[in-house]
Protein backbone atom coordinates (compact mmCIF):
# COMPACT_ATOMS: atom_id res chain seq x y z
CA UNK A 1 0.00 0.00 0.00
CA UNK A 2 1.41 3.35 -1.01
CA UNK A 3 0.21 6.65 0.42
CA UNK A 4 0.65 10.14 -0.95
CA UNK A 5 -0.66 13.43 0.32
CA UNK A 6 -2.87 15.83 -1.57
CA UNK A 7 -1.75 19.48 -1.16
CA UNK A 8 -4.89 20.18 0.87
CA UNK A 9 -4.47 17.04 2.95
CA UNK A 10 -6.64 14.34 1.36
CA UNK A 11 -5.04 10.93 1.64
CA UNK A 12 -4.84 8.65 -1.37
CA UNK A 13 -4.44 4.91 -0.95
CA UNK A 14 -3.35 2.55 -3.71
CA UNK A 15 -4.28 -1.07 -3.05
CA UNK A 16 -3.08 -4.07 -5.05
CA UNK A 17 -4.48 -7.46 -3.97
CA UNK A 18 -5.09 -10.65 -5.98
CA UNK A 19 -8.74 -11.05 -4.96
CA UNK A 20 -12.08 -9.33 -4.82
CA UNK A 21 -13.86 -7.79 -1.86
CA UNK A 22 -12.73 -5.96 1.21
CA UNK A 23 -8.99 -5.94 1.71
CA UNK A 24 -8.45 -3.38 4.44
CA UNK A 25 -10.07 -0.95 6.82
CA UNK A 26 -9.25 1.75 9.30
CA UNK A 27 -10.81 4.68 11.18
CA UNK A 28 -14.30 4.29 9.79
CA UNK A 29 -13.50 3.53 6.17
CA UNK A 30 -12.66 0.50 4.07
CA UNK A 31 -11.27 -0.18 0.64
CA UNK A 32 -12.22 -2.84 -1.87
CA UNK A 33 -10.83 -4.45 -5.01
CA UNK A 34 -13.59 -4.46 -7.60
CA UNK A 35 -11.54 -4.52 -10.77
CA UNK A 36 -9.96 -7.54 -12.47
CA UNK A 37 -7.86 -9.77 -10.23
CA UNK A 38 -4.63 -8.06 -9.29
CA UNK A 39 -5.55 -4.73 -10.89
CA UNK A 40 -4.65 -1.63 -8.88
CA UNK A 41 -7.43 0.46 -7.37
CA UNK A 42 -6.89 4.04 -6.23
CA UNK A 43 -9.36 5.62 -3.82
CA UNK A 44 -9.40 9.04 -2.21
CA UNK A 45 -9.96 8.85 1.54
CA UNK A 46 -10.67 11.74 3.91
CA UNK A 47 -7.78 12.92 6.04
CA UNK A 48 -8.26 12.91 9.80
CA UNK A 49 -9.26 16.44 10.60
CA UNK A 50 -8.13 18.50 13.57
CA UNK A 51 -10.60 20.25 15.80
CA UNK A 52 -10.27 24.01 16.17
CA UNK A 53 -11.37 26.89 18.33
CA UNK A 54 -11.37 30.32 16.74
CA UNK A 55 -12.20 33.84 17.82
CA UNK A 56 -14.80 35.02 15.33
CA UNK A 57 -15.38 38.57 16.49
CA UNK A 58 -18.23 40.84 15.58
CA UNK A 59 -19.24 41.37 11.92
CA UNK A 60 -16.86 44.37 11.56
CA UNK A 61 -13.90 42.09 12.23
CA UNK A 62 -14.43 40.94 8.62
CA UNK A 63 -13.12 44.40 7.63
CA UNK A 64 -9.84 43.78 9.44
CA UNK A 65 -7.34 42.83 6.74
CA UNK A 66 -4.96 41.24 9.22
CA UNK A 67 -7.57 38.91 10.68
CA UNK A 68 -9.09 37.91 7.36
CA UNK A 69 -5.63 37.18 5.94
CA UNK A 70 -4.80 35.06 8.98
CA UNK A 71 -8.00 33.04 8.62
CA UNK A 72 -7.42 32.45 4.92
CA UNK A 73 -3.84 31.33 5.53
CA UNK A 74 -4.99 29.00 8.32
CA UNK A 75 -7.54 27.29 6.09
CA UNK A 76 -4.89 26.76 3.42
CA UNK A 77 -2.81 24.85 5.96
CA UNK A 78 -5.72 22.66 7.07
CA UNK A 79 -6.66 19.43 5.31
CA UNK A 80 -9.63 19.96 3.01
CA UNK A 81 -12.72 19.01 5.05
CA UNK A 82 -15.56 16.88 3.81
CA UNK A 83 -17.86 19.02 5.97
CA UNK A 84 -17.71 21.52 8.83
CA UNK A 85 -19.59 21.20 12.11
CA UNK A 86 -19.78 24.57 13.84
CA UNK A 87 -20.57 25.14 17.50
CA UNK A 88 -21.05 28.88 17.86
CA UNK A 89 -21.26 31.11 20.91
CA UNK A 90 -24.43 32.55 19.42
CA UNK A 91 -26.65 29.50 19.62
CA UNK A 92 -27.72 28.17 22.99
CA UNK A 93 -30.58 25.71 22.82
CA UNK A 94 -31.43 22.63 24.85
CA UNK A 95 -31.59 19.85 23.96
CA UNK A 96 -28.78 19.95 21.42
CA UNK A 97 -30.25 21.10 18.12
CA UNK A 98 -28.81 21.00 14.62
CA UNK A 99 -29.47 23.60 11.97
CA UNK A 100 -31.09 23.30 8.56
CA UNK A 101 -29.71 20.50 6.41
CA UNK A 102 -30.32 22.37 3.18
CA UNK A 103 -29.26 25.86 2.17
CA UNK A 104 -31.42 28.47 3.87
CA UNK A 105 -30.86 32.22 4.46
CA UNK A 106 -28.26 33.28 7.02
CA UNK A 107 -29.35 34.24 10.51
CA UNK A 108 -28.27 37.85 11.07
CA UNK A 109 -28.20 37.68 14.85
CA UNK A 110 -26.99 41.23 15.51
CA UNK A 111 -28.47 44.68 15.59
CA UNK A 112 -27.53 48.27 14.88
CA UNK A 113 -24.84 47.64 12.25
CA UNK A 114 -24.59 49.24 8.80
CA UNK A 115 -26.82 47.67 6.17
CA UNK A 116 -23.95 46.06 4.26
CA UNK A 117 -23.43 43.56 7.08
CA UNK A 118 -26.97 42.29 6.51
CA UNK A 119 -26.29 41.77 2.82
CA UNK A 120 -23.54 39.19 3.27
CA UNK A 121 -24.45 35.81 1.80
CA UNK A 122 -22.90 32.38 2.24
CA UNK A 123 -24.83 29.65 0.44
CA UNK A 124 -22.87 26.63 1.67
CA UNK A 125 -24.42 23.22 0.96
CA UNK A 126 -26.36 21.57 3.73
CA UNK A 127 -25.04 18.47 5.47
CA UNK A 128 -27.88 15.99 6.08
CA UNK A 129 -25.53 13.02 6.43
CA UNK A 130 -23.55 14.89 9.05
CA UNK A 131 -26.77 15.69 10.91
CA UNK A 132 -27.56 11.96 10.96
CA UNK A 133 -24.09 11.20 12.30
CA UNK A 134 -24.43 13.80 15.06
CA UNK A 135 -27.78 12.30 16.05
CA UNK A 136 -26.25 8.82 16.27
CA UNK A 137 -23.29 9.99 18.33
CA UNK A 138 -25.16 12.30 20.71
CA UNK A 139 -28.74 11.06 20.68
CA UNK A 140 -30.10 8.27 22.80
CA UNK A 141 -32.16 7.68 25.94
CA UNK A 142 -32.07 10.87 27.95
CA UNK A 143 -30.16 12.70 25.20
CA UNK A 144 -32.66 13.80 22.57
CA UNK A 145 -31.50 15.63 19.45
CA UNK A 146 -33.66 18.24 17.77
CA UNK A 147 -33.42 19.63 14.26
CA UNK A 148 -34.51 23.13 13.26
CA UNK A 149 -35.12 23.14 9.49
CA UNK A 150 -35.37 26.95 9.40
CA UNK A 151 -32.17 27.77 11.30
CA UNK A 152 -29.51 29.33 9.11
CA UNK A 153 -25.88 29.90 10.01
CA UNK A 154 -25.35 32.71 12.51
CA UNK A 155 -22.46 35.16 12.34
CA UNK A 156 -20.32 33.00 14.61
CA UNK A 157 -20.35 30.47 11.78
CA UNK A 158 -20.47 32.38 8.52
CA UNK A 159 -18.21 35.33 9.37
CA UNK A 160 -15.09 33.13 9.68
CA UNK A 161 -16.20 30.64 7.01
CA UNK A 162 -16.51 33.40 4.41
CA UNK A 163 -12.78 33.96 4.87
CA UNK A 164 -11.74 30.32 5.27
CA UNK A 165 -13.84 28.75 2.51
CA UNK A 166 -14.94 31.69 0.35
CA UNK A 167 -16.32 29.50 -2.44
CA UNK A 168 -18.96 28.15 -0.02
CA UNK A 169 -18.38 24.69 -1.47
CA UNK A 170 -17.96 22.78 1.81
CA UNK A 171 -21.13 21.47 3.49
CA UNK A 172 -21.77 23.14 6.84
CA UNK A 173 -23.92 22.14 9.78
CA UNK A 174 -24.34 24.12 12.98
CA UNK A 175 -25.07 22.60 16.38
CA UNK A 176 -26.36 24.43 19.41
CA UNK A 177 -24.83 24.47 22.86
CA UNK A 178 -27.37 22.81 25.17
CA UNK A 179 -25.48 24.09 28.21
CA UNK A 180 -22.59 26.36 29.15
CA UNK A 181 -21.18 23.83 31.61
CA UNK A 182 -17.57 23.20 30.50
CA UNK A 183 -17.56 19.55 31.59
CA UNK A 184 -20.74 18.75 29.68
CA UNK A 185 -19.51 20.52 26.56
CA UNK A 186 -16.20 18.67 26.85
CA UNK A 187 -18.13 15.39 26.94
CA UNK A 188 -20.13 16.41 23.86
CA UNK A 189 -16.84 17.05 22.08
CA UNK A 190 -15.55 13.60 23.05
CA UNK A 191 -18.69 11.98 21.69
CA UNK A 192 -18.36 13.91 18.44
CA UNK A 193 -14.67 13.03 18.01
CA UNK A 194 -15.28 10.11 15.57
CA UNK A 195 -16.47 12.66 13.02
CA UNK A 196 -12.87 13.77 12.63
CA UNK A 197 -12.09 10.40 11.05
CA UNK A 198 -14.82 11.07 8.49
CA UNK A 199 -13.14 14.28 7.36
CA UNK A 200 -15.33 16.61 9.45
CA UNK A 201 -13.78 19.81 10.79
CA UNK A 202 -15.19 20.39 14.29
CA UNK A 203 -15.06 24.14 14.75
CA UNK A 204 -15.78 25.89 18.03
CA UNK A 205 -16.40 29.58 17.36
CA UNK A 206 -16.26 32.12 20.18
CA UNK A 207 -13.72 34.63 21.47
CA UNK A 208 -10.76 34.04 23.78
CA UNK A 209 -11.68 37.13 25.77
CA UNK A 210 -15.06 38.79 25.39
CA UNK A 211 -16.16 41.83 27.32
CA UNK A 212 -17.92 44.25 24.99
CA UNK A 213 -18.43 46.85 27.73
CA UNK A 214 -14.68 47.11 28.25
CA UNK A 215 -13.54 47.09 24.62
CA UNK A 216 -12.56 50.42 23.10
CA UNK A 217 -13.63 50.71 19.47
CA UNK A 218 -12.24 54.25 19.36
CA UNK A 219 -8.70 52.97 19.79
CA UNK A 220 -6.70 51.33 16.98
CA UNK A 221 -7.54 47.66 16.51
CA UNK A 222 -3.99 46.67 17.47
CA UNK A 223 -3.72 48.97 20.49
CA UNK A 224 -2.15 47.59 23.67
CA UNK A 225 -4.79 45.44 25.36
CA UNK A 226 -5.98 46.06 28.92
CA UNK A 227 -4.30 44.02 31.64
CA UNK A 228 -7.27 41.76 32.32
CA UNK A 229 -7.38 40.64 28.69
CA UNK A 230 -3.65 40.06 28.28
CA UNK A 231 -3.43 38.22 31.62
CA UNK A 232 -6.27 35.88 30.74
CA UNK A 233 -4.84 35.31 27.26
CA UNK A 234 -1.42 34.45 28.71
CA UNK A 235 -3.00 32.02 31.16
CA UNK A 236 -4.99 30.42 28.35
CA UNK A 237 -1.88 29.99 26.20
CA UNK A 238 0.07 28.45 29.08
CA UNK A 239 -2.75 26.13 30.13
CA UNK A 240 -3.28 24.88 26.60
CA UNK A 241 0.44 24.38 26.03
CA UNK A 242 0.74 22.31 29.22
CA UNK A 243 -2.40 20.30 28.50
CA UNK A 244 -4.02 21.39 31.74
CA UNK A 245 -7.53 20.30 30.85
CA UNK A 246 -8.82 20.34 34.44
CA UNK A 247 -7.65 23.93 34.90
CA UNK A 248 -9.25 24.99 31.64
CA UNK A 249 -12.56 23.41 32.59
CA UNK A 250 -12.38 25.21 35.94
CA UNK A 251 -11.28 28.49 34.34
CA UNK A 252 -13.81 30.61 36.22
CA UNK A 253 -11.94 29.84 39.45
CA UNK A 254 -8.38 29.38 38.21
CA UNK A 255 -7.84 31.94 35.46
CA UNK A 256 -6.79 35.49 36.29
CA UNK A 257 -9.44 38.12 35.60
CA UNK A 258 -11.89 35.45 34.43
CA UNK A 259 -14.93 37.50 35.41
CA UNK A 260 -13.68 40.45 33.36
CA UNK A 261 -12.50 38.37 30.42
CA UNK A 262 -15.83 36.56 30.27
CA UNK A 263 -18.62 38.28 32.23
CA UNK A 264 -20.82 35.65 30.61
CA UNK A 265 -19.08 32.51 29.42
CA UNK A 266 -20.84 31.74 26.13
CA UNK A 267 -17.90 32.95 23.99
CA UNK A 268 -15.42 30.72 25.80
CA UNK A 269 -17.71 27.71 25.92
CA UNK A 270 -17.16 26.46 22.32
CA UNK A 271 -13.51 25.84 23.23
CA UNK A 272 -14.58 22.87 25.35
CA UNK A 273 -16.27 21.10 22.45
CA UNK A 274 -13.11 21.43 20.34
CA UNK A 275 -11.00 20.39 23.32
CA UNK A 276 -13.15 17.35 24.02
CA UNK A 277 -12.99 16.27 20.38
CA UNK A 278 -9.19 16.04 20.75
CA UNK A 279 -9.13 14.53 24.23
CA UNK A 280 -8.37 10.97 23.14
CA UNK A 281 -4.99 12.11 21.83
CA UNK A 282 -2.18 13.72 23.75
CA UNK A 283 -3.20 17.35 23.72
CA UNK A 284 -1.00 19.11 21.17
CA UNK A 285 -2.50 22.51 20.45
CA UNK A 286 -1.04 24.89 17.93
CA UNK A 287 -1.83 28.59 18.06
CA UNK A 288 -2.98 29.53 14.58
CA UNK A 289 -3.87 33.17 15.31
CA UNK A 290 -2.93 35.39 18.23
CA UNK A 291 -2.92 39.07 19.05
CA UNK A 292 -5.73 41.40 20.07
CA UNK A 293 -8.56 43.29 18.42
CA UNK A 294 -9.65 46.44 20.26
CA UNK A 295 -8.42 44.81 23.46
CA UNK A 296 -9.99 41.38 22.99
CA UNK A 297 -7.83 38.29 22.50
CA UNK A 298 -8.07 36.73 19.03
CA UNK A 299 -6.23 33.58 20.12
CA UNK A 300 -7.36 30.68 17.93
CA UNK A 301 -6.02 27.16 18.30
CA UNK A 302 -5.85 23.88 16.43
CA UNK A 303 -5.91 20.46 18.10
CA UNK A 304 -4.50 17.45 16.25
Amino acid sequence: MNRSEHPRGSTYVRVVRPRWGIVGAGRGWAWYVTAAEGAPVTLELPARMPSVFLSHGAPPLADDETWTTELAAWSEDLPQPEAVLVVSAHWESAPLTVSATETVPLFYDFYGFPQRYYEVTYAAPGAPDLADSVAKLIGGPGSPIHQDPTRGLDHGAYVPLVEMYPDADVPVLQASMPTLDPSELFDIGRRLAPLRDEGVLILGSGFSTHNLREMNMASPADATPPGWSSEFDHWLDESLSKGEVDALIDFEHRAPAAALAHPRTEHFAPLFVALGAAADNQLSPTTAINGFWHGLSKRSVQFE
